[in-house]
């Protein structure tokens, strides 16, 4: 059972009287406070999905995918007082392949992760365990996701918000205001094109075509407001949508 403050009375009282040697965290969104880093023996390690100092902070994968990395990995770590800063005991780099959602990352990091910190747990028993520390001025940060991050500014190129559908999955996904409310993106592809940004240049059987600040996007899979995902050529069905029109903004 998670505790609503890991640093109560009550969660320092039930983890004292299992007298851990270790504690390993992943995806652990509270603050950890000494108190409960002093408790084990060999410590606190997390599990992170990026290759540290590299996306240190609360969505490291989602903001690696956006961001368009092609390379991203898991560290296993010391946890200390700052943010994702603790030596590193081990790290592993896999490749994000070209299509890759955040769900099916995350789920694909989370058994490499897991084997991870075996590992590292193994490395700590016998005194083996490596502490590399982290180059600070290396570092780089993925902030909490917030709603906003996901709305549609078609003067950013196709390649961005593509990534952005990819990252921000399932939520707050891509979306923006196709005229009779807000339509989530779910599948895309980037093509090339030419016109004003938010106009859409084509429509065809897979779904419209729509311009950017640079590059068009294709928009294969959507879900509007209050309905269930859809091949995005479906959505238009229900649409007045012509070639020449231009997407309002939000």
């Amino acid at each position: 059972i998670l505790p609503e403050r890991i640093g109560s009375p009550e969660a320092l009282a039930q983890l004292g009287a299992w007298r851990p040697e270790l504690i390993v965290v992943a995806s652990f969104g509270q603050f950890i406070p000494a108190a409960v880093r002093q408790l084990p023996s060999r410590g606190i390690i997390n599990v992170h999905p990026s290759l540290l100092p590299k996306y240190r902070g609360a969505a490291p994968l989602q903001w690696s995918i956006a961001c368009g990395e092609t390379v991203s990995g898991v560290t296993i770590f010391h946890v200390v007082r700052e943010m994702d800063a603790g030596d590193i005991i081990l790290q592993e780099r896999h490749p994000i392949l070209p299509d890759e959602t955040a769900v099916a990352l995350s789920d694909r990091f989370a058994r490499i992760g897991a084997d991870l910190a075996v590992r590292a747990a193994d490395l700590l028993e016998t005194g083996n365990a490596p502490a590399i520390p982290q180059d600070t001025n290396e570092a780089t940060y993925a902030p909490k996701i917030s709603k906003d991050d996901g709305r549609v500014d078609w003067a950013m190129s196709a390649a961005e918000l593509h990534n952005r559908v990819r990252g921000f999955q399932p939520w707050p996904g891509v979306y923006f205001d196709a005229g009779k409310g807000l339509v989530k993106v779910w599948r895309s592809r980037v093509e090339e094109g030419r016109g004003r940004p938010g106009e859409v240049i084509d429509i065809s059987r897979e779904g419209p075509l729509v311009m950017t600040g640079n590059g068009a996007l294709r928009l294969l899979e959507v879900q509007p407001e209050g309905k269930k995902i859809m091949p995005a050529d479906a959505f238009l069905c229900g649409q007045k949508w012509s070639v020449g029109i231009i997407l309002p903004a939000i």
